[in-house]
């Protein structure tokens, strides 16, 4: 996996944003993909682009940086979170919510190169669980997945996985009754994931369809997917079609 990062600035004063990028001029290994003015369009944009990495102010219009945290955390993985913020108050909360920094306006250089070394550390560590998975030769798909359980590593064949939620910038993997917490985001992990086999029914949840025993449509337009060993799990409106599609559903 590359270790170039993209990065989304979310602030609504240009200004702010233009001493952003002066700020990442140094670090090379950035590619800005986006810029977002308030939280609507941080939010679709986060949706869109996937970035790896978002400057977030606090105070912007329409909500603030903690309101879009919360919102995209109850989903699905956040990328990897830097407040940069006026406001020195708000820091205990910042790393309430599990940002990796926490920069204050106007920014220092020497200060936002201290943030920028512990978000390299961190993508280093995300990426380096990419290279605990066994890939076969012939194919681009994770055959096996390593995670660590207790004092030891468990060496996980990706066929008996059962399905995997997302929780933060982890992902608990459920396997024959077993739990096993494995430091990787959701949408990392996808990527490795084989799209014939394992199936999005969530914005959290990605499920083996070899395990999908039933599928049931509820009242008020909701729907849920019971498994082989009668876990029932949410399929969302926005990947019910996907669902219909990749099971052979009328």
């Amino acid at each position: 996996m590359s270790l170039r990062l993209r990065a989304v600035l979310i602030d609504d004063e240009v200004l702010a944003r233009v001493a952003l990028r002066q700020a990442l001029a140094s670090h090379v290994d950035v590619d800005v993909v986006g810029e977002c003015g308030n939280v609507q369009e941080a939010t679709q944009a986060i949706a869109a682009l996937s970035p790896d990495l978002v400057f977030l102010d606090i105070q912007m219009p329409g909500g603030d940086g903690f309101s879009l945290l919360r919102e995209d955390r109850a989903a699905e993985s956040l990328p990897m979170v830097v407040f940069t913020t006026a406001f020195a108050e708000h820091a205990l909360e910042a790393f309430d919510a599990n940002a990796i920094d926490y920069v204050l306006k106007p920014i220092d250089q020497a200060r936002f190169d201290q943030a920028m070394d512990r978000v390299k550390k961190h993508w280093r560590g995300l990426q380096s669980d990419h290279g605990r998975l066994s890939v076969d030769g012939n194919h681009r798909y994770a055959r096996r997945i390593s995670v660590q359980a207790a004092e030891k590593s468990m060496v996980i064949p990706v066929a008996d996985i059962d399905w995997i939620r997302a929780d933060d910038n982890y992902v608990r993997i459920h396997v024959g009754g077993n739990t096993y917490l494995h430091r990787e985001t959701l949408r990392h992990l996808c990527e490795s994931l084989d799209p014939n086999h394992f199936l999005r029914i969530h914005r959290s949840i990605v499920v083996n369809m070899d395990r999908i025993r039933e599928v049931h449509t509820m009242f008020q337009g909701h729907a849920e997917v019971v498994l082989h060993d009668g876990t029932r799990l949410d399929l969302s409106r926005r990947f019910r079609q996907a669902a219909r599609l990749a099971l052979g559903l009328r």
